[in-house]
């Protein structure tokens, strides 16, 4: 079809089609001649001589034309067969790039795989060093399944849970040696808090979980001693012991516990005031008024809502008057 298109505005082609107009135009001329001599006027001799000279004047023209039109399908041609060729050129190169980035794909796989083991193992050694053994043991799943070394894993393993076991006893035994020590210094709410942080950081470790227990423990026989103590300080008579017991008692006993021994407890208190106001009225009789002044106070701040601490409150300032005397 464009070779058919090319022949129709060939230049010999366009000469062809002209010389119908030419004749036409000639055919004018002669025509207006004829007319022209038998006295029939110019005007159609001159229509025939302007019609000649303008078809012989549009003929270079569009044989020009032509020849131009020609020429730019010609390049026109010759640019699209060249792009095709390229195209098909490039066409081939992808493909050829494509199937050498594959092959190239499965080499590096293949040439690193090695290399990439090495960099698992060093980052499962950091995850150990780091004490960080979640992370490894993830690392070392990942060894198992995109490498499949099973053994190497199995190894990863038992070294990864050997090492955290070692220091989770180490780290326990911190724990436990601090609690020890919180229940020397009768610190049981601070010992059970620490166990049950230990709980916490090691729940699957029976020694860690075991600290909360003995803990409790260790607070019940405290407790027994105590009332141990006590009963023996009771037996013997001995006021000033029974009274020091009784106030470490106080933060263990339960209301139960404290009404069993609560007629005891008065007792030895009644006791204590009889020998304070003893040692104070001896102190005042034999002019000891210092002592006096000392026995009192003490009086007034163990018994405070006794009839003797308010009478000994009575006569304070003048103790402290004779005091003041005897010491001038």
């Amino acid at each position: 079809m464009q070779q058919d298109a090319d022949k129709k505005i060939h230049p010999a082609g366009i000469a062809w089609l002209y010389l119908i107009p030419l004749a036409l135009a000639v055919i004018l001329l002669l025509v207006g001649a004829y007319v022209a001599r038998t006295g029939g006027g110019w005007s159609l001799l001159a229509s025939g001589v302007a019609c000649v000279v303008i078809v012989l004047s549009a003929l270079p023209i569009a044989m020009a034309l032509g020849q131009g039109h020609m020429h730019a399908r010609r390049r026109l041609d010759e640019i699209m067969q060249m792009h095709e060729t390229r195209l098909r050129d490039l066409t081939v190169i992808l493909n050829i790039i494509s199937e050498q980035q594959l092959l190239s794909d499965r080499a590096r796989s293949v040439a690193y795989r090695e290399k990439d083991r090495e960099a698992l193992r060093r980052a499962i050694q950091d995850e150990i060093t780091s004490r960080d053994f979640e992370a490894a043991l993830s690392l070392v799943n990942d060894m198992e399944s995109a490498f499949g070394y099973k053994q190497e894993a199995e190894r990863f393993r038992q070294d990864i849970v050997s090492r955290r076991d070692e220091i989770n006893r180490q780290a326990i035994g911190q724990c436990s040696a601090t609690i020890e020590r919180l229940c020397r210094e009768e610190n049981w709410d601070a010992a059970g808090t620490e166990a049950m942080r230990a709980a916490a950081l090691y729940p699957s470790d029976a020694a860690a979980i075991a600290l909360g227990t003995q803990v409790k423990e260790k607070k019940s026989a405290h407790k027994k001693q105590l009332l141990d103590s006590w009963r023996d300080s009771l037996s013997r008579k001995d006021v000033d012991g029974s009274i020091e017991i009784l106030k470490r008692l106080d933060a263990y006993l339960t209301a139960s516990e404290a009404a069993e021994i609560q007629e005891d407890a008065r007792n030895v208190f009644r006791q204590r005031l009889k020998e304070l106001t003893d040692q104070f009225g001896a102190a005042v009789h034999e002019e000891k008024i210092p002592q006096a002044i000392s026995l009192g106070e003490t009086i007034m701040r163990d018994f405070p809502n006794t009839r003797i601490a308010q009478e000994i409150r009575e006569r304070m300032d003048v103790l402290k008057q004779r005091a003041e005397t005897v010491a001038r």
